[in-house]
């Protein structure tokens, strides 16, 4: 995964929750590959879930909101193994364009 050091430039904010196996998988993955991020958690940021409802028009967590304006899905429902780093490298490059 060589693209991982092109995220350094991106403002990565994590909308999770403490509950939720994909968040958990989630921030495992960014934890390991030392991705700089804010974590913002639904359940205790004052108005955290209405911004990401509103925003996304989706209740599903986890989102990457990057650079405070384009969301990328923190999870690929699709896949047996719910989250393939380098996917989702690429979603977030994407965003942050």
């Amino acid at each position: 995964m060589s693209r991982i050091s092109d995220l350094e430039g991106l403002e990565l904010a994590v909308y999770s929750a403490t509950w939720c196996p994909d968040c958990r998988r989630l921030e495992a993955w960014l934890a390991e590959h030392r991705v700089v991020h804010t974590k913002v958690d639904i359940e205790t940021v004052p108005g955290a879930a209405e911004k990401l409802e509103a925003e996304t028009g989706k209740r599903a967590i986890p989102f990457v909101l990057v650079n405070g304006g384009r969301w990328v899905r923190g999870y690929h429902k699709e896949l047996p193994q719910r989250l393939d780093g380098d996917l989702l490298v690429e979603e977030l490059l994407a965003a942050g364009k």
